[in-house]
Formats: C-alpha cells, sequence, structure tokens
C-alpha cells in the first residue's frame, strides 16, 4: 500500500496550511492562533470531540471508528511551536515574525497530523478510537510533561502513542527507526565558585576563581572518560563562564559554569549528576573555596518500546516501500515524557536534502506530506483493523 489517494490528493491544501503556519510561527506555550487554527480545523473534520487547554495549550481530538468492540485507543503526537530565531531562507512563505520561526519542521508535523485526522474522520476504516494530539513547547517548555500532567493519557485512555520528527539529509519518502533508546536526556546545570576576590598582582592573597574554574572544567571532562561505561553514550559540555569581574587587573570573587549533560541511559545520567556535583565541590573545597551546583533535570532519555517499533516499520514498508535503520543522536525530544507513560514510538521521516534542524535556512519539505499523512492514517488502521 503506497501513498493513500485520497491523501494524495490533499496534498496542495495540506501544504498550504503548512505554509500558513511557518509563516505565523509562535513560541512554546504562547501559541493561541496555531492552536485555534488547529482546533477550528478539526471542528470542521467532524471529529467526535476537539478539546483545548490540554497542557495549557495543546489541543485534543477524537475520532471514533465505525465500530469499538476492540475497545483500542492509539494515539498521535505532532508537536506546534516554533523556535525563537530570526529565518533567512528568503521564501515567500517565510516568517512574518521577526525572531520566531519553524525551524525544526513542526508546522510540518503539525499539518501532517491535521491531513491524517481529515482522512480518518471521512472514512472511519478502522474499529476503535484514533487520539490526535497536537503538543505545545516542545522546544524546551516540557510541554509532552504538561500534557500528560493534566492526565491526557487516562482522560482518553491512550494505550500506545505514536510521533513522527522530520530528518533532514534522509531522502524524502524514506523512514527511519529503531527500538530502544533514541534520542538522549538533555540536562542543564550551572555552577557558582565562590573564591575570595582581589588585585592580580597579589594572588597569594587570593582564592583565585579562575584557576578553580579552569581546574574544574578540565576535571569534569573525566566524568564521561573514566566513569561512564564505555559502551554508553554520554555528553558533558561546559558551554559558558561568566566572571563576576572583567577587569584586567582584579581577580574575580565568583565564576559561574553553565553546561549541558546529554546520556542515552537513566543511570547514566544519575551517575553523571552525582559524580559532576561531587567533583565542583571537591575541587573547590581543595582550592580554598566552594561550589554552588545546581542541575535542572530536562526531558528524559527518548526509549522506544520494541512492539511498537516493530508496528511503526511494517506501515513504513507498507507506505514508502521500505524503512532504514535508525541511529541514536544526542539531540533531546519531549515526546520522551508521553513514552514514559505509554508503550509507543517515534519515527523519522525524509526531509531531503536540507538545511539542518535549528538552522536559520531550514524549511520542511512539503514534498514529504503525502508520505507521512499516509503513515499516521495507515498506522491508525493497522492498530486498529476493521471488524
Amino acid at each position: 500500500m503506497p501513498v493513500k489517494n485520497r491523501l494524495a490528493e490533499l496534498h496542495d491544501e495540506i501544504t498550504a496550511w503548512r505554509r500558513d503556519l511557518h509563516e505565523n510561527p509562535e513560541i512554546l506555550y504562547d501559541i493561541p492562533r496555531t492552536s485555534a487554527l488547529v482546533a477550528e480545523r478539526l471542528k470542521a473534520f467532524g471529529c467526535d470531540e476537539v478539546v483545548t487547554g490540554i497542557g495549557r495549550s495543546g489541543v485534543v481530538a477524537v475520532i471514533r471508528g465505525k465500530s469499538d468492540s476492540a475497545g483500542r485507543v492509539v494515539g498521535l503526537r505532532a508537536d506546534m511551536d516554533a523556535l525563537p530565531m530570526q529565518e533567512q531562507t528568503g521564501l515567500a512563505h517565510a516568517s512574518k515574525t521577526p525572531n520566531a520561526m519553524h525551524a525544526c519542521g513542526h508546522d510540518g508535523h503539525t499539518a501532517m497530523l491535521l491531513g491524517a485526522a481529515k482522512y480518518l474522520a471521512e472514512t472511519r476504516n478502522f474499529d476503535g478510537t484514533a487520539v490526535m494530539i497536537f503538543q505545545p513547547a516542545e522546544e524546551g517548555g516540557a510541554g509532552g510533561k504538561a500534557m500528560c500532567d493534566d492526565g491526557m493519557m487516562d482522560r482518553w485512555n491512550i494505550q500506545e502513542v505514536y510521533a513522527m520528527h522530520n530528518s533532514p539529509g534522509l531522502p524524502i519518502g524514506s523512514f527511519s527507526i529503531k527500538s530502544g533508546p533514541i534520542l538522549a536526556s538533555a540536562d542543564e546545570f550551572r555552577i557558582r565558585l565562590q573564591g575570595r576576590g582581589g588585585h592580580a598582582a597579589k594572588p597569594h592573597e587570593t582564592v583565585d576563581t579562575t584557576v578553580m574554574a579552569s581546574q574544574l572544567i578540565v576535571a569534569l571532562q573525566s566524568i564521561v572518560s573514566r566513569n561512564v561505561d564505555p559502551v554508553k553514550q554520554a555528553v558533558l559540555s561546559v558551554t559558558s563562564v561568566e566572571t563576576s569581574s572583567k577587569a584586567f587587573n582584579v581577580i574575580p570573587d565568583s565564576v559561574e559554569l553553565r553546561g549541558t549533560v546529554r546520556t542515552h541511559a537513566p543511570e547514566v545520567r544519575a551517575q553523571i549528576e552525582e559524580r559532576l556535583t561531587a567533583v565542583a565541590r571537591d575541587i573547590a573545597s581543595a582550592m580554598g573555596g566552594r561550589a554552588e551546583v545546581v542541575y535542572d533535570h530536562g526531558v528524559p532519555v527518548t526509549i522506544n518500546a520494541e512492539a511498537p517499533t516493530e508496528y511503526a516499520r511494517e506501515v513504513a514498508v507498507a507506505v514508502s516501500g521500505g524503512c532504514e535503520p535508525g541511529e541514536m543522536v544526542m539531540g533531546g525530544e519531549d515526546f520522551s515524557f508521553m513514552l514514559e507513560e505509554r508503550p509507543g514510538a517515534m519515527i523519522r521521516i525524509g526531509n531531503g536534502p536540507s538545511a539542518g534542524l535549528h538552522h536559520p535556512e531550514y524549511d520542511f519539505n512539503d514534498a514529504a506530506i503525502p508520505f507521512g499523512t499516509s503513515f499516521f492514517a495507515e498506522l491508525i488502521e493497522r492498530r486498529m483493523p476493521a471488524a
């Protein structure tokens, strides 16, 4: 079963939705136009239930099949928010909003799920309930967690949940997926080193926080290389150093380091947090100062469950004729919060030779739309076949 004929017919219409979303990006939870537009279309399609305000500004739509004898409920998720960056594509449908841009393809994800919802509401060729999940604040706002915290999974009795993300470099019409960890947890840390400032010509009268920070930056790199099991992936990067003084002849009283930690295993995530805190405090203490550590947990590891991954792979093969093995990457994705509550999987869809994600020249490739919408629709029909 290749691309569904009806979804091929809807390609131009879905493309117009996508480009409208691209022209009018909104950030995090502050997406009134986007969520209203999504809800309006879902109601026009004839969905059985459309609820707004889930997870502050998320939208959930329910489409019931021809019968519900099996009692099965499958959720499909798309993210709606854009990024706070200036677009540089020069396209006719480029962002009209300064410092806001759909640079990760969420406009495409939303449009494809809307297309699938229109098709499913028309045909209802399945036995069960399809739940369309349109999520805010994926880009650093934990919108997936907010929707789960609002009781979404239990309210609609969602049993499995699936998502799709575009992949620049993967050919149009192609998919890739793997079971197990696919995306990393993404945590942030701040380490404030307190010493005793003074004149740079009299270092013996100070507790030098710049030397302390230098020693600590080097020592932190030993956590991954000497504490983490070499067969497991982890990244610890110090990305910012800020001192309390900018003068050439002053040893600063304090220094703050900031950075990120990425892992593919929850136990490694916990291990790095413990070691980072201990190393920072011990080095600071050894040099006569002290360290205050703030470790903020971001999104957890995105882990595809084995059986749903295989279901998704079979659908991808049916739609496109094949499905490539997926790869683990160190990016984070807050669909992981939903996967912590229900079994499911995220699949990648090809975006062709485009600019990379989060790049000012990126644009979602509209040629991918028939494949993505067909995947979503076929997944519902295969997971809940009509009696």
